[in-house]
C-alpha cells in the first residue's frame, strides 16, 4: 500500500516536468560578432592595406586601444528556438586575428576557426539573421 502511495507523486511529478518542454519560451537566435568564412578570409592577401581589409571583412570587432596595429574579428552563436529544433550547434570559438606593420597587413592567425559557410543564416528560420544590413 505505501509502494502505491509513494508512486503516485513520482509519477505526477515526472509528468508535470515533461510537460515543462511543452511550455519552453521562445528564444531569439544570438549572433554577435563578424561571420567571417573561409571564403571571405581567401580575398585577403598580405600587404593589403587597413582600408582594403575593411573593404573585404567589415570593420573588426576588436580593436586594440594599445596596439593600433591588431584588429580581431570575433563571433559567437547561440541557437535559439528555431535554430536548435533545426539542429544547429553553438558557436563559441571563432577568432580571425590581423596584424599590420607600416599599415600593411603582415600576419593572419586563426584561419583554422572560420567555417566554409556561413551556418547561421543558411538554417535558421528566425528572420532577423535574414535581414539586410542598414
Amino acid at each position: 500500500m505505501t509502494q502505491k502511495l509513494l508512486l503516485i507523486p513520482i509519477l505526477l511529478g515526472s509528468i508535470g516536468l515533461s510537460a515543462c518542454q511543452a511550455l519552453r519560451v521562445y528564444t531569439v537566435d544570438l549572433p554577435q560578432g563578424n561571420p567571417i568564412t573561409q571564403e571571405m578570409a581567401a580575398k585577403l592577401k598580405i600587404g593589403m592595406t587597413q582600408s582594403q581589409v575593411r573593404y573585404v571583412l567589415g570593420s573588426p570587432m576588436l580593436t586594440d586601444t594599445l596596439n593600433s596595429n591588431r584588429w580581431d574579428y570575433a563571433y559567437t552563436f547561440k541557437p535559439g528556438t528555431y535554430a536548435h529544433e533545426a539542429g544547429m550547434k553553438p558557436i563559441t570559438k571563432q577568432l580571425l586575428s590581423l596584424q599590420f606593420q607600416q599599415g600593411k597587413l603582415a600576419q593572419i592567425t586563426g584561419l583554422e576557426t572560420l567555417p566554409q559557410t556561413s551556418q547561421a543564416t543558411l538554417l535558421s528560420k528566425d528572420g532577423g539573421l535574414r535581414a539586410e544590413p542598414l
